[in-house]
């Protein structure tokens, strides 16, 4: 079997042609999970922009010292 494959020259087309093959698997494995990432970032933008609304709503509600300066 060495031998066989020894004498076999791989061309430009088989290199193309599993380059291809494995490309095309990788992008019908990014379609499917495409849509779910989607889905998980918009859930996760939702939360972090209603989680920084709550703080910074808190935050402003905090006491404060005034500094009164008067002349005497």
């Amino acid at each position: 079997m060495a031998q066989q494959t020894a004498q076999q020259r791989i061309t430009r087309e088989d290199l193309e042609a599993k380059f291809r093959e494995t490309q095309e698997s990788f992008q019908g494995k990014l379609e499917d999970k495409k849509q779910t990432l989607v889905t998980i970032g918009v859930v996760v933008g939702i939360i972090l922009l209603l989680l920084f609304f709550v703080l910074g709503k808190r935050a402003g509600k905090k006491k404060t010292t005034f500094v009164d300066i008067r002349r005497v």
